[in-house]
């Protein structure tokens, strides 16, 4: 039983990254119908960024509070690569937004590449460390065997801010002008236009809104790990984007749910059966849930208009 609770919380906590880094793909996909493959990048990206400042304002600037200096590199890492997020959409998809299908899925594909190349060439191959930030534990109970249940600080920040961001912009979403914007361009990019509503503004704003998602996701992960490297957008991407359809794409509830759903897979299949196929199991139960549920779980059946 101890094993078993143990194995939900570290589950939890990783579907926690996998579900904010789900958003961004389910936001992006939501408004434009695209797949953003680079996003996963985005969120490498974004690791590095909180990495390089932690370093300075713990080294350099002699920050001694991790808790500050962490909220400090959150504020920092959610400004820089938001603009990462604009960058992008304006020179890497919006001149290809008249075009056939294929073309921006092949231009997120470049993206993706681009930052995963410049990030080699910049930072170097080696997998990069940062100084310990959070490594307090709490220990809940100790189970007849010895073993003990317990929960980490670090832990505990991550399933907050994901439960807190989840709120915050599903209220976005649904009780505000930007989200208005957005359903309405999600329903029809042309009448929304046509009904004054800037289109091009509030799709920048929708990439700048996911690429915020996953600089924040890229510090919890940085956070969790304490390690970080070039490649490690490209899984964490996918396993994310998983979530998404899984959850329902277009979903924001969907996209967390799907999360934790992954990581809960993946970290019991790791306990009690064997870690090398734990990508394995994750994968099979998405085949699974698509087969009986081809919108996902919380996902809307697509009508098409005649």
């Amino acid at each position: 039983m101890e094993i078993f609770v143990q194995q939900l919380i570290n589950g939890l906590t990783l579907g926690s990254i996998y579900g904010l880094i789900a958003i961004g793909y389910t936001m992006v996909f939501g408004i434009i119908g695209m797949v953003n493959f680079a996003h996963g990048d985005v969120f490498m990206v974004s690791a590095f960024i909180a990495l390089i400042f932690f370093v300075i304002l713990t080294t350099w600037l002699g920050i001694s509070s991790a808790l500050v200096a962490l909220l400090i590199v959150l504020v920092l890492a959610m400004a820089l690569t938001s603009l990462w997020g604009w960058t992008v959409e304006r020179i890497a998809y919006r001149p290809l937004r008249g075009s056939f299908r294929l073309a921006p899925l092949i231009s997120a594909i470049g993206v993706s590449i681009f930052l995963s190349n410049f990030v080699q060439v910049v930072q170097g191959a080696r997998n990069k460390p940062t100084p310990p930030m959070v490594g307090e534990v709490i220990v809940l109970f100790q189970g007849e065997s010895g073993y003990n249940v317990a929960i980490s600080y670090k832990q505990i920040i991550i399933m907050v801010f994901t439960a807190v961001l989840l709120s915050i912009f599903w209220y976005l979403v649904q009780k505000t002008s930007l989200g208005r914007a957005q359903r309405a361009c999600e329903q029809d990019r042309k009448m929304a236009s046509l009904l004054g509503i800037n289109v091009d503004r509030t799709i920048s704003l929708t990439f700048v809104i996911g690429a915020a998602l996953a600089a924040v996701a890229g510090t919890m992960y940085l956070l969790y790990y304490g390690v970080v490297s070039f490649s490690d957008g490209f899984v964490p991407g996918v396993k994310a984007f998983t979530a998404a359809v899984l959850g329902g794409i277009g979903s924001l509830p969907g996209a967390v749910l799907g999360g934790l759903i992954i990581g809960l897979i993946e970290t019991f299949w790791s306990a009690y059966f064997s870690i090398e196929y734990k990508d394995v199991a994750a994968f099979s139960i998405l085949a699974i849930v698509l087969i009986f549920m081809p919108s996902g779980i919380l996902g809307r059946p697509e009508v098409e208009k005649v």
